[in-house]
């Protein structure tokens, strides 16, 4: 066996670890909000040792931006797998506001709470807000099929980010699934009938 190839399986492993890692402190994050969820915590739900974890971060905000970058990865990732070659502005906005909700959404939304009292943390997650966001933008642009030039319609895609957003954040606390359901649909027709008409 050569050096590569002995290398390939630790790294393979290394890289597995890595995600269960994340994937785990999503999940604690969801659960457990950002006080209880510590890298101990998360270590143990991952099924690693503590200095394993702290081997592929070695700071707490080094665990959880990283997972803050994961979700957006894997949520844009199922996004685009479920929407495929279709254009139609109402599956497409259904599967926008989804984006806002469940566990990732949840732990996101946690991290933005502890961020907003936390300079350090701060300091590194809005960058990569920012850059989720822009893609984000680009993605529903994408999947609209619409032109950014036209007047107007940067500001709809925006402003369909945003609502997803608020629902969102309706949700948190109870099951508010029917009535984003119903302002899902309302708006898609809204984007459908004025997005493709020329200004």
């Amino acid at each position: 066996m050569t050096h590569v190839e002995a290398r390939e399986p630790q790294q393979d492993r290394s890289r597995a670890t890595r995600a269960r890692l994340l994937e785990a402190a999503i999940d604690c994050l969801a659960e457990h909000g950002w006080t209880a969820t510590t890298v101990a915590v998360v270590a143990e739900r991952a099924g690693v040792s503590r200095g394993a974890a702290q081997h592929h971060f070695p700071t707490r905000e080094d665990l959880f931006t990283a997972a803050v970058e994961h979700m957006a990865v894997i949520r844009a990732a199922q996004v685009k797998h479920e929407l495929g070659d279709s254009a139609d502005p109402a599956a497409v906005i259904a599967h926008v506001m989804e984006l806002f909700s469940g566990k990732f959404f949840r732990a996101a939304l946690i991290m933005w709470v502890a961020a907003a009292n936390e300079p350090e943390l701060r300091a590194r997650i809005v960058p990569i807000e920012a850059k989720i966001g822009r893609e984000m933008h680009l993605m529903l642009v994408d999947a609209l099929g619409v032109d950014e030039t036209q007047p107007g319609v940067r500001e709809s895609v925006q402003a369909t980010l945003d609502l997803a957003r608020g629902l969102g954040l309706a949700n948190v606390l109870t099951d508010d699934s029917r009535r984003r359901q119903r302002i899902s649909a309302h708006w898609a027709a809204l984007l459908a009938s004025t997005l493709r008409e020329p200004a």
